[in-house]
């Protein structure tokens, strides 16, 4: 968005250590700028636009700078949010890196109190109670929690300027759980585990102690009596998430690891115990134009941190646990590939995923630990 001022960026001397970010050390700033171009090409490019908008009147007919001023760019609300949280994931990791001014510049402009404001004014508004629920609202709290956890007097300040933001999606989340009768299976938007695994993150993180009890009663009121997830039946043609490994990801952050163990045993029975890497493939783009089937880029992406996550939810010596990282390890080299900005259709949000993926973000400090 050409109209939109550029603020004066600041650089920090605080960082996020390679090994506590559970990253592979050949993942170094050079490798992160293009992942953090992809962000900036389009955090303030208004147009091709997605909007989700419910009309009430003639006056709600608005673009979208004015109807979500913070989050208009990267063709949707909820891509627009999470490219931001890639630009303080990049520049919180790697904080001396040629493109971190540049992003801050693009977080300044983005993170002010008056496009807050409005952000918040337009979620509240009349006929928008699922807006962007749970997938949206729970990329916000996960930008929160990034710019919370990062020790910087910059992104301080935008933490307590995203606040209102993230107390109303915290507050809608809290509202629509104790009313959700059943989860949401799919593997797109909707789906539940993979939300409530962001939400509990945010929530333990930035120590939310109702949003982590609500979330873990009702990640077990949903998921723990599921048995035999049918892994046959993925991906669907459009997924970017997968059900069922979105389920077990979502559960190892709530069960114990013996306990995991257990559940696991009885949601993926035929998870091999011999280290075969085969049993689950990396799924094919036939045309990375088409921007739903381009989902499944996301899908291989998403299904090599749930793998891991899984994975690390096991006690040490688990057998399954060679197969779940073989496994992952062949997605991760997929879906990088994928990730090249020919194509606005995966260009403006396969960044984020590539970003979450190595830097380790949703996994346990067990495992970050044992990286260091």
């Amino acid at each position: 968005m050409g109209k939109r001022t550029v603020a004066a960026c600041v650089v920090a001397a605080g960082s996020l250590p390679l090994a506590a970010a559970g990253q592979n050390p050949a993942f170094d700033a050079a490798a992160a700028r293009r992942f953090a171009d992809l962000a900036l090409a389009c955090v303030h490019k208004e147009y091709p636009n997605k909007i989700a908008h419910v009309l009430s009147s003639d006056a709600d007919v608005k673009p979208p700078r004015e109807l979500t001023p913070a989050f208009c760019g990267c063709f949707d609300w909820h891509s627009a949010v999470h490219g931001h949280w890639l630009l303080v994931r990049l520049s919180r990791t790697f904080p001396d890196a040629p493109f971190v001014p540049a992003a801050r510049a693009a977080l300044a402009a983005s993170l002010t109190p008056a496009h807050i404001a409005g952000e918040v004014a337009y979620m509240n508004g009349a006929g928008r109670a699922d807006f962007e629920r749970p997938y949206g609202l729970a990329w916000l709290l996960q930008l929160a929690a990034e710019l919370r956890e990062w020790d910087d007097p910059q992104a301080r300040a935008w933490a307590r300027t995203l606040a209102p933001l993230e107390g109303a999606a915290a507050a809608r989340l809290a509202a629509w759980l104790p009313k959700l009768a059943y989860p949401v299976r799919i593997g797109e938007h909707a789906q539940t585990a993979f939300a409530l695994g962001l939400v509990l993150d945010w929530a333990r993180s930035t120590g939310h102690a109702a949003m982590a009890t609500l979330v873990e009663q009702r990640s077990r009121d949903y998921y723990l009596g599921d048995r035999d997830c049918p892994m046959a039946y993925e991906p669907s043609g459009q997924d970017f998430l997968s059900p069922c490994l979105a389920e077990a990801d979502l559960m190892r952050r709530v069960l114990r690891p013996r306990e995991f163990a257990a559940w696991l045993g009885t949601f993926l029975p035929r998870l091999p115990r011999d280290g075969a890497a085969s049993w689950l493939l990396p799924a094919t783009v036939t045309d990375p134009t088409d921007g739903k089937l381009a989902h499944l880029d996301g899908l291989n992406l998403s299904r090599a941190w749930m793998l891991e996550g899984i994975a690390a939810g096991l006690p040490t010596g688990d057998p399954r646990i060679a197969a779940l990282r073989g496994a992952a390890a062949s997605h991760r080299e997929s879906g990088l590939a994928a990730v090249t900005g020919a194509h606005y259709e995966g260009g403006h949000w396969l960044g984020s995923f590539a970003v979450y993926l190595v830097t380790g973000r949703g996994l346990p400090a067990k495992q970050e630990e044992g990286k260091r």
